[in-house]
């Protein structure tokens, strides 16, 4: 059952395609095209194979969550990240054009290096022009000289919102879940401290990271069984991921291993860094080019750990099937796309007071684990001593309501509906427990949130994280949406924590230690 696919004649937005199809070695796609090529042809309507009935649930699935539920929107977002150098091309002499339909998130550089052109190469139906550094409109109707022939099936296996803690999921209530079903995880306590419990320990790095709760219960119970079996196997007990490294014991580091890798696919996907799949026995995939972020991310996140390419097909497939036992089909509920080109704008200032100086000590980097999602950046002020609390505060960028404030974490939800899983919302860490702000308040800009500290998370020096997301997907702060604080423009740099801020002209380079060269203002 080899993953190769025909030369590819059908949109990426074939969402409909619910079922894993393998074709069968693809055909060389180098022969001659006719003189004039209609359009239309590249978009008709393709067969698919229809969806799996999703499984009725059993009366202990049905949670009840009390919360009013929230409007599911059905706008998008944009992301971002830095973006790897077109890679050298080796010309067909007769290329055979394809359509292809823009999705969420899509630039038309990211499209060039996933389909192995230049971004020149790739025209619009309509003969329209599209922008050369900004988002495109999902459903853009392309024209592409493909020069790709063997790669993975193009069917999308789960919706970007299916992957992401998005509005899809804000009315699901996880802690109740995992009770509902009785298993191993609902009984479990690690170690001491705040949050111990099994699902309240899952629900959070949920949050962090801003996965799917659902996601994350689900590569669970594929690997040990741990939401429906009372009594797993005993080997699960200490690995329930499966990742047996000593040093990853516990269901914490399990669920951080298992994010860390969903989001070096997911996103790397985002931002064309990744664009095959690497097996144990040293074979390697190339990714179908019209293959949707959610897709992408799990088809890695599975190549990592397996260990051969078959073992992968099947893992792919029986972890579908455990989803969908557990909570139906994923394209059900979702909410697609995510983001659109013209994603609501909010001014942000940076988050210290006016007529202070801090230092640009982060480039663009991970927004909560360090591989992944190149959303956050960081700023220090210069009155504290190395990993003490600073006395300066740490202010709201923009105005909204304070939806998380717990574990040195400072959530600003912008639109102010109460969740975090909806719209832009601005996550600040390392935010000193001393005189914190209260989760419910409402603020406005330049509302006080706490100090600066090394509290929370990995720290070398005092400083404050800040990164954003948009309806549960972190926006890329070197990508096309651009992260802008008080007029400074965010560019990334080669490696994370490398970059630049620019104002009229006026660059700071990212560095880890506080100088002159380094301080930035309102």
């Amino acid at each position: 059952m080899a993953i190769i696919r025909r030369p590819l004649k059908r949109s990426a937005q074939a969402l409909a395609v619910l079922v894993w199809v393998f074709a069968a070695p693809a055909l060389a796609c180098s022969r001659e095209t006719s003189a004039t090529v209609d359009p239309g042809s590249l978009f008709a309507t393709t067969t698919v194979a229809p969806r799996p009935v999703s499984p009725t649930p059993s009366a202990t699935t049905a949670v009840t969550d009390t919360r009013t539920s929230v409007p599911l929107p059905s706008v998008t977002p944009r992301p971002s990240n830095t973006f790897p150098h077109t890679p050298t091309l080796h010309p067909r002499a007769t290329p055979l054009p394809v359509g292809y339909l823009s999705q969420a998130g899509d630039t038309l550089r990211t499209i060039a290096i996933r389909f192995g052109v230049v971004p020149g190469d790739i025209q619009a139906v309509g003969g329209e022009s599209l922008p050369v550094d900004g988002l495109l409109e999902p459903g853009t109707q392309l024209i592409i000289p493909v020069s790709l022939t063997d790669t993975s099936e193009s069917s999308h296996l789960f919706p970007d919102s299916a992957i992401v803690y998005s509005p899809a999921f804000a009315n699901f209530d996880p802690i109740g879940y995992v009770h509902g079903q009785g298993g191993y995880l609902a009984a479990y306590i690690q170690g001491s401290g705040d949050i111990a419990n099994g699902a309240e320990i899952l629900r959070q790095i949920s949050f962090n990271n801003s996965f799917s709760p659902k996601l994350l219960m689900a590569l669970i119970e594929y690997e040990s069984g741990w939401i429906t079996q009372a009594s797993p196997p005993a080997d699960t007990l200490k690995y329930p991921l499966g990742n047996k490294d000593p040093d990853a014991m516990g269901l914490t580091a399990q669920l951080i291993w298992a994010t860390n890798i969903l989001s070096i696919g997911y996103y790397g996907w985002r931002d064309a860094s990744v664009l095959e799949l690497g097996f144990a026995d040293g074979g390697t995939l190339r990714l179908a080019p019209d293959l949707n972020a959610g897709t992408v991310a799990i088809l890695y996140y599975f190549s990592r750990t397996t260990a051969s390419r078959q073992e992968w097909e099947q893992a792919v497939q029986d972890f579908r099937g455990v989803y969908q036992r557990l909570f139906g089909n994923p394209f059900d509920e979702a909410v697609e796309p995510l983001y659109t080109s013209d994603l609501p704008f909010y001014a942000m200032e940076l988050p210290f007071y006016k007529g202070q100086q801090w230092a640009y000590t982060g480039g663009p980097h991970g927004a909560w684990e360090r591989d992944g999602a190149r959303a956050a950046l960081d700023f220090a002020p210069t009155d504290a001593p190395d990993c003490g609390v600073s006395p300066s505060w740490a202010v709201a960028s923009a105005p909204g309501l304070i939806v998380r404030s717990i574990g040195h974490v400072v959530v600003i939800d912008l639109d102010g509906d109460g969740y975090e899983q909806t719209g832009w919302n601005i996550l600040y860490l390392h935010i000193a427990d001393k005189e914190h702000i209260l989760k419910g308040t409402r603020v406005e800009t330049d509302d006080r949130l706490g100090h600066p500290s090394c509290e929370g998370g990995i720290a070398t020096g005092t400083h404050l994280h800040m990164a954003r997301k948009y309806n549960g997907e972190w926006m890329l702060a070197g990508g096309p949406v651009p992260f802008v604080l008080s007029g400074w423009v965010a560019a990334a740099g080669e490696k994370p924590y490398e970059g630049t801020l620019e104002r009229d002209g006026h660059i700071v380079i990212a560095r880890a230690w506080a100088t002159k060269e380094l301080l930035v203002w309102r």
